[in-house]
């Protein structure tokens, strides 16, 4: 592989990840040594700076990510329109919490801690890649199992499960006692 093959791949790997890239993971795509990986990036980003590109390779400690250059974001924001941040409903929260500290769980325990359907916030936060589906239950009927992903863990600045709330002992007492007073009368009725 020449050099201009070299550096086409690496920009196409670099545009295609989006996210940064293991200088380890490149050499090996392009069967070279880091060594000569480095050089071949560094040649990259002195050459986009030469040609005043909108677009940078960016070192982020030995990883390399393809970017816009800073300096051009006012126009990107003439064309894009704001990221919006997903709104979370109550009932979306409420489901997003059970799944949360509960997984991997199924839908239909999800609906028996509920007591209603949840079809539509689970997708919901399917569609907000806040939860995703980890597998099948195996049991009658194969269930999807689902839990939280790492956007969940960004969404809510947290670097892991770990740091979930503990429950209050008493909240839970409480919550368990409005679900069977909202169980009976229905029930009642």
């Amino acid at each position: 592989m020449d050099r201009r093959e070299a550096e086409a791949a690496i920009e196409a790997i670099l545009f295609a990840v989006g996210d940064s890239v293991e200088t380890e993971k490149i050499a090996k795509a392009i069967d070279q040594d880091q060594e000569t990986t480095r050089k071949i990036i560094y040649h990259m980003m002195e050459r986009y700076r030469e040609e005043d590109r909108g677009i940078q390779i960016m070192e982020l400690e030995d990883a390399y990510q393809l970017c816009t250059k800073s300096e051009l974001y006012e126009y990107l924001i003439r064309v894009a329109k704001q990221p919006r941040r997903p709104v979370l409903t109550d009932v979306v929260m409420e489901t997003l919490s059970i799944i949360a500290y509960k997984q991997p769980i199924t839908r239909l325990e999800i609906e028996k801690i509920r007591g209603v359907k949840c079809d539509h916030a689970v997708n919901k936060l399917i569609e907000y890649n806040l939860v995703r589906e980890l597998g099948r239950l195996d049991a009658p009927g194969r269930p999807l199992l689902f839990g939280t992903t790492e956007e969940f863990l960004r969404h809510f600045g947290m670097h892991s499960l770990d740091d979930l709330p503990e429950m209050n002992p008493v909240q839970i007492e409480d919550f368990k006692a409005e679900a069977e007073e909202e169980i009976q009368m229905k029930l009642d009725v």
